[in-house]
């Protein structure tokens, strides 16, 4: 018998109205607005302004979205494609099924264009943003405590979660084998496994950024990021017993896993290499919010005029 666990929420969405609000969505929206929070206060010490922060997670947030759909939707095939699925499915995402490694590739890509097209210098976006992306996947792995989703093996650890008769997406997850779990089994709690190896990773990069200021080249703090989430998602994957595509028996997030994980490291050897100081695209950054302010200054002007002169 177990004597302690934790328990699951007694909900996962509420009502106004004829409106339904999923707990899951406020759990990313929350994490959004702490990521480019941080991110703010990140880029302002760099000499960046909100107004560009503004601008790329505008970009950076839709793209990021629609990738995490799309990996979802490619990686579990039968429910969203011929011939056992329906491509009407993709666009339900009511019924669940966001992956963030989507979200961060589609993310990184959108605002890596929208760098480019703007000047700012994308290697410093992305070390301003690595803690605060951290952030933000921990409190979004909250919305799969709501949902009652993506939970591990079972245990007998008293952390162990417990699940509810509410109506969440997950409750219909299998135990193990395809069998339905035994009334009373408790699972390991991958969303707060996650949540903490996140907020850990987040405050090891803020105090090896400060420790080392001068030191690391632009964009290191970003593949610290992806090495130590790739790591930590690598054994929780593990764990986990949803349905997941198998690839040479193990789960395609694990290999996704791993290989976000080497991608890390080699970003950072290769940056450590050839890569461009700190202080150095800080500089580059200044410039373009010089000119940015310049043209503002100047469009502001221009729209005054011609506001005299009707």
């Amino acid at each position: 018998m177990n004597l302690a666990s934790i328990p699951s929420p007694t909900f996962s969405e509420f009502h106004i109205g004829p409106l339904t609000i999923h707990m899951y969505a406020i759990c990313i929206l929350i994490g959004i607005c702490l990521a480019v929070w941080i991110l703010t206060t990140r880029w302002k010490r760099y000499g960046g302004t909100f107004d560009q922060v503004l601008d790329t997670t505008l970009v950076a947030v839709p793209s990021g979205l629609i990738g995490a759909r799309l990996y979802h939707c490619i990686t579990t095939p039968s429910a969203y494609f011929p011939p056992t699925g329906n491509l009407i499915n993709i666009v339900k995402v009511w019924e669940g099924g966001m992956a963030i490694f989507g979200g961060i590739l589609f993310g990184a890509l959108g605002a890596f264009l929208w760098c480019r097209h703007k000047k700012y210098p994308f290697a410093l976006l992305a070390d301003a943003l690595a803690p605060g992306l951290m952030v933000a996947q921990a409190v979004g792995r909250l919305g799969n405590w709501f949902n009652q989703e993506l939970y591990g093996k079972p245990t007998t650890l008293p952390w162990g979660l417990a699940l509810n008769d509410a109506d969440a997406i997950g409750k219909t997850q299998v135990c193990y084998d395809g069998q339905p779990c035994p009334v009373g089994t408790l699972f390991h709690p991958t969303f707060l496994y996650e949540m903490i190896w996140n907020l850990v990773g987040a405050a090891l990069i803020v105090m090896i950024g400060r420790r080392l200021t001068g030191t690391l080249k632009a964009g290191q703090q970003f593949a610290m990021y992806l090495m130590w989430y790739g790591l930590g998602r690598t054994w929780i994957e593990m764990l986990r017993i949803n349905y997941s595509t198998i690839i040479l028996g193990l789960r395609i997030n694990v290999w996704t896993a791993i290989l976000v994980f080497i991608l890390g490291g080699v970003l950072f050897v290769l940056l450590w290499r050839k890569g461009s100081g700190t202080a150095v695209l800080s500089r580059h950054l200044v410039e373009v919010t010089a000119e940015e302010r310049e043209r503002m200054a100047v469009e502001q002007s221009a729209e005054k005029a011609s506001g005299n002169g009707r």
